[in-house]
């Protein structure tokens, strides 16, 4: 799935998906996974370094952790946006904190001074909370709730490690072929609004160093 332009994309109907399931998505085939539990203690610095910790562990913006970290304004490059019904999406369980109808935004993450990606991320939105949250699906989704002065709780679910061929092009980096994702719940007034999962190019170890000790 190669990264287009960014653009302004209209949110999708709800519809019947055809053929009963809706397109895979990308996600990480793990060789290890790990709890909500072992987000809250930490990872073994072997496992995860501290600084990467810090990135992926905590609950802030990844886009403006990005932005800070590289110096570059982030640009969103929406891959697909998909109406599923009320399909679970063989996503992660959390998918059912999420009303129905959903929609299924698909999007990377990129540098917009050197066109390089960080990040490919999936999110997964009730129909009349994205009406109401992400008019512009192209704006970043911190940029977005915070024009709306959105006060947001990222809830972490899972972190993993492992392979996802679908993306190793665009990272563009052959000789890396796992990487690390994580999923959550991000929160608003007390109700999830969205489910997301991410997936991190190893390019974002020439900030963060190692990833592990």
């Amino acid at each position: 799935m190669a990264p287009s332009s960014p653009e302004v994309i209209a949110i999708p109907a709800s519809c019947a998906i055809k053929g009963g399931k809706p397109p895979a998505w990308n996600r990480i085939e793990s060789m290890w996974q790990g709890s909500e539990e072992d987000i809250r203690q930490g990872l073994p610095f072997s496992l995860l370094s501290p600084i990467w910790q810090i990135f992926l562990l905590g609950d802030g913006a990844p886009t403006r952790h990005l932005q800070l970290l590289t110096k570059s304004p982030i640009t969103v490059d929406v891959v697909a946006m998909t109406a599923i019904g009320d399909d679970d999406d063989n996503a992660p369980p959390d998918i059912a904190a999420i009303a129905s109808p959903r929609i299924r935004r698909q999007i990377w993450l990129r540098s917009a001074e050197t066109g390089e990606i960080f990040s490919h991320a999936t999110s997964w939105w009730s129909e009349a909370v994205m009406q109401k949250y992400l008019k512009d699906p192209s704006l970043p989704i911190w940029v977005s709730l915070n024009q709306k002065y959105t006060e947001l709780y990222r809830d972490l679910k899972g972190i993993y490690h492992g392979s996802c061929p679908q993306v190793a092009e665009a990272f563009g980096y052959p000789e890396i072929n796992t990487y690390w994702g994580r999923h959550y719940l991000l929160w608003h007034g007390g109700t999830p609004i969205t489910m997301i999962y991410e997936i991190y190019s190893p390019a974002i170890g020439k900030y963060l160093g190692a990833s592990h000790l």
